[in-house]
């Protein structure tokens, strides 16, 4: 498998310092009002064609304080040839280079404003680095590092902005399913405009008991006889990953039935649907070894969402469940499922994402999710649209055939969770339709 080149653009190691904040700092009598001045700094980090992303700068308790750990990553960028040949383009008159732009601010915007009047924040300062060659050299390389000033002050003893701006290759492979999963689909791996064959994808539910409701009819015959009243819940999904030689190398299925939480119709967060996915045992023929845990529900709302959250289980006792991932997705429009543990998810529950460099490592969980970054993505269609996953992996995370397997079921899973999410339907009708997936 040939991997596309990628770009990781981190910055980190962000800190503030400066005799303004540190006076306004030690004139606070609480040490609320302190723990409140500190952490009302923050940023916003720009680079052209990509949205802006917004991060919190802890204010140094002291002018002469230890740099920031170099290791910390407050955001990341990846850049792929397309988005590189966009950034070193020549741009227009009043623009002609693009830039990294990173824009101080204290206080906080206030959620009332709009189009920034009435905010309540003030800009300090801003720092720029100009996009050059070396970005598309794919060769590991710090363009800054250190302490510089920012604002109008910046001779006279100002703030201060300490940061860390690397770029990293970080090559992938990407894969695409060749049609909706339910039609169980041929996995492609894409290369420029080649496609190799890599996987097929094998769908299936339990026809005995007819109880997906997803359009309230299922004819084994296709003769269009009508069928029995729908149940009103979601079970059986299956999906199994083959390898060209036919053996199945990984599989999703559902543990946990979608069904409608009490006084609605869809599945809510008190009861979401569950789906395992796992591998073949090494240690037994034809059985399988859990790896990971999808959960999803539907969160309503003008326009409603579908919540994926996805846990590496854990076959030691010492080492618990990890969650790697909780992700909302728009149910009409689709979105992006990710596994990056240097970007801010969405943590409703209260476990936390590790970094690599905490103690919750990925290392006895699994080979390939041993380390932090990008591990993986999965871009979905919504309701009622024709899905065909695009699912990108860490070259990094991949060591053989197997370890990509595992994460086109969990692609299938997330994939599925759109449709088993869908609102139930009370009433149930009377003609069959072919309903297309």
């Amino acid at each position: 498998m040939d991997p596309q080149a990628f770009i990781r653009l981190s910055v980190g190691s962000l800190a503030l310092r400066s005799p303004k904040y540190l006076l306004n700092s030690s004139a606070s009598t609480s040490s609320d009002e302190k723990k409140n001045s500190c952490s009302q700094c923050s940023c916003e980090i720009k680079l052209r064609g990509f949205p802006v992303q917004t991060t919190s700068i802890p204010l140094m308790p002291s002018l002469d304080a230890a740099a920031p750990d170099h290791h910390s990553i407050s955001t990341s960028f990846y850049l792929e040839e397309s988005d590189l040949r966009a950034l070193l383009a020549p741009g227009c008159f009043y623009n002609p280079n693009a830039h990294l732009e990173i824009s101080v601010f204290t206080g906080k915007k206030s959620s009332s404003s709009h189009c920034g009047v009435g905010a309540k924040r003030q800009q300090i300062g801003i720092f720029k680095l100009e996009v050059g060659p070396e970005w598309g050299e794919g060769k590991p390389v710090i363009l800054f590092n250190g302490w510089i000033g920012i604002g109008k002050n910046k001779r006279d003893g100002g703030a201060q902005l300490h940061l860390r701006v690397k770029l990293d290759p970080d090559p992938r492979y990407v894969f695409q399913f060749e049609d909706v999963t339910t039609l169980s689909p041929q996995i492609v791996q894409l290369r420029g405009s080649v496609k190799q064959p890599i996987f097929s994808c094998k769908f299936s539910r339990d026809r005995v008991s007819q109880v997906d409701p997803l359009n309230g009819y299922w004819s084994s015959s296709g003769d269009g006889t009508e069928l029995g009243s729908e149940r009103r819940e979601r079970k059986g999904w299956k999906v199994k990953i083959h390898d060209l030689s036919g053996s199945a190398v990984a599989a999703a299925f559902i543990t946990t039935p979608f069904v409608p939480s009490t006084g609605c119709d869809w599945v809510a967060k008190s009861n979401p649907g569950a789906w395992h996915v796992v591998r073949p045992d090494p240690c037994r023929p034809n059985s399988w070894q859990p790896w990971g845990k999808l959960e999803a529900w539907r969160e309503r709302g003008i326009r409603d969402s579908v919540c994926c959250r996805f846990h590496i289980l854990s076959s030691g006792q010492e080492v618990g469940d990890v969650l790697m991932s909780e992700i909302l997705i728009s149910a009409e429009k689709g979105g992006e499922f990710l596994i990056d543990t240097d970007k801010q998810m969405l943590t409703v529950a209260a476990t936390p994402i590790p970094s690599p460099q905490s103690s919750g490592d990925y290392s006895g969980l699994g080979q390939c999710v041993s380390g932090g970054g990008f591990v993986m993505s999965s871009r979905v269609q919504g309701e009622g649209k024709s899905s065909k996953p695009v699912v990108q992996l860490a070259m990094r995370h991949v060591t053989c055939v197997e370890d990509a397997a595992i994460f086109m079921a969990l692609a299938a899973a997330v994939d599925l969770s759109i449709l088993a999410c869908k609102p139930f339907r009370r009433t149930s009708r009377r003609r069959f339709r072919h309903y297309s997936w």
